[in-house]
């Protein structure tokens, strides 16, 4: 068996997302413009996907506030932020009717903003990084984190040429340990590495419990001048009820240019329904006449899936440790209230390098040292914005209404809440059995049915995902217990994970005596969710 090769670098950074690359170009510069004679720190970004932007997905409403402190020039230099914001609109979809709100709530206001398209600007925001000497390394995936004791030494990539059973293939190349001094993790929402970094030294010691949303969405090519390039519409109710305690849900519609929209339904998974489908409600939301009359014409082009962190404030763990910090989505950057976080995972990460780089010249990478990083985050507009909205997630504890209630209270008091801070359970823990929610003998609907026009089933949508996995290799989806999915699971929650997950990854067989899981992990988009929210 071939040795595993050694790589050492100063800085490595995990995850080519916007907290990432945004970090590593603001460390060489800074490096860079301290002065001559100095010498420059090697920075490297370590990205799964075969390439930067890959793994990204299209749409997003992005407040630029991060990218002009970070490249003030980034218009002339021809960053594809894409369209302006034009237009505000947020809409109550009855069964039939789509009612608009008479005044925009401050929270969904993106004057100023950019509909963007992230797969476009994370390969730009890479090539700025690269023109400073930032090594990009694509196609590698973090295995493990390599430890001395408590301290993190690098990460070991994941072998090559790996079997289905295990067992070494012809091509088989070992992993790399790439060794740094101090590594960042920005994978994303619940990352892998930045879990078991978390539980290992319990890093989120005294927070509040992870909280999350899955967001199912598509890009449609539609006629030219059907929604409008810039324009901005977030909905609320169908084809989720608001006065039930299901769940928490809405949709979105963003104008990326003048023929093509992002579209999708996002749930916050603390939902207490066993049988609510995400997918599923998504086509419905598609079936709305108000929707539906915005696709005529229209083709999918694209779909996705993403687990997306709401807790805010409350539950960012513990940032640093020694050799190591968090950014971004992997440490719960995201503005729940604002349905943004692409410019807080950006200044988490520059804010990360500001502090880095000084421990780099005095040799001290301890947890002490980085802490510089977290108090400056604290101090930072983003810090102060997530502050604000510290109370958020929490306040729709007891449904929609009185979350609405309450949450306005909060922003009149600048966060705080009258009541204290609200607790919020787990987003596993808040699933009621299907007995208790629906009643005895209850079975779940129906998905609507797939046109395959402009609804679709979950397979269906998996192939427009552009996923790809290779059959015969290791598969990355681990069941603790299969003898559990066929007994509690099945009687207690009626094997939710075949229902919240949104790519058909898991399937309940007919057999004598019940039914047996079947995994089909090449279907995986990668959301998260399961991991998530099975219980």
């Amino acid at each position: 068996m071939p040795d595993r090769e050694t790589l050492e670098v100063d800085v490595l950074f995990v995850g080519a997302g916007p907290a990432s690359l945004a970090g590593a170009y603001h460390l060489a510069r800074l490096a860079r413009d301290r002065g001559a004679g100095r010498t420059e720190p090697s920075i490297a970004v370590l990205e799964k996907g075969s390439a930067v932007g890959l793994l990204s997905f299209s749409g997003g409403v992005m407040d630029p506030r991060a990218l002009r402190e970070l490249i003030p020039d980034f218009e002339a230099r021809g960053a594809p932020l894409g369209e302006r914001v034009t237009e505000d609109r947020v809409m109550l979809l009855t069964p039939r009717q789509a009612v608009p709100f008479p005044v925009t709530p401050p929270a969904f206001r993106n004057h100023g903003n950019y509909v963007v398209s992230l797969s476009q600007l994370t390969p730009w925001l890479a090539q700025q990084a690269e023109a400073l000497g930032v090594q990009i390394f694509s196609g590698f995936s973090g295995t493990d984190l390599l430890y001395d004791a408590e301290r993190v030494l690098g990460v070991r990539t994941g072998d090559k040429g790996i079997d289905k059973h295990g067992n070494p293939k012809p091509n088989h190349e070992p992993g790399i340990d790439i060794r740094s001094k101090v590594t960042v993790l920005g994978e994303g929402p619940r990352g892998s590495l930045t879990k078991q970094h978390v539980r290992r030294l319990r890093l989120d010691e005294g927070r509040s419990p992870e909280a999350y949303a899955t967001g199912v969405k598509e890009v449609w090519r539609i006629p030219e001048g059907a929604f409008g390039a810039g324009r901005v519409v977030h909905t609320l109710g169908y084809p989720s009820d608001l006065s039930s305690r299901a769940g928490i849900a809405g949709g979105w519609l963003y104008g990326l240019s003048p023929t093509h929209l992002s579209i999708g339904y996002v749930v916050w998974l603390n939902y207490r329904d066993p049988f609510l489908n995400p997918h599923a409600d998504f086509q419905r939301f598609k079936t709305h006449p108000w929707v539906a009359a915005l696709l005529e014409g229209g083709e999918i082009v694209e779909y996705g899936a993403k687990a997306v962190p709401e807790g805010g404030w409350h539950t960012i763990p513990r940032l640093v440790s020694d050799g190591c910090c968090l950014v971004g989505d992997a440490a719960q950057m995201v503005n729940g209230q604002r349905l943004k976080g692409i410019h807080l995972a950006m200044k988490s990460g520059m804010l990360a390098a500001e502090a880095i780089l000084p421990c780099l010249e005095s040799g001290d990478v301890s947890a002490n040292a980085l802490e510089a990083y977290p108090r400056a985050f604290q101090r930072s507009w983003a810090g102060r914005e997530l502050y604000r909205t510290r109370n958020f997630h929490g306040a729709f504890e007891g449904g929609f209404w009185s979350g609405a209630v309450r949450s306005e209270i909060q922003r009149l008091l600048g966060g705080a809440d009258p009541f204290g801070s609200p607790a919020f359970e787990a987003d596993p823990d808040a699933l009621m059995t299907a007995s208790a929610f629906h009643g005895e003998g209850a079975r779940g609907p129906s998905p609507p049915h797939a046109d395959g026009r402009r609804t679709f089933s979950k397979v269906d949508s998996v192939f427009r995902s552009g996923t790809r996995h290779e059959e015969d290799q290791p598969a990355h989806l681990l069941v603790a217990d299969w003898d559990l999915c066929r007994s509690r699971c099945a009687a207690e929650f009626g094997n939710p994970c075949v229902r919240f997950c949104p790519a058909n990854v898991y399937e309940m067989e007919p057999e004598s005596g019940g039914a047996r899981l079947q995994l089909n992990p090449s279907n995986c988009v990668h959301c998260k969710t399961c991991d998530i929210k099975d219980p």
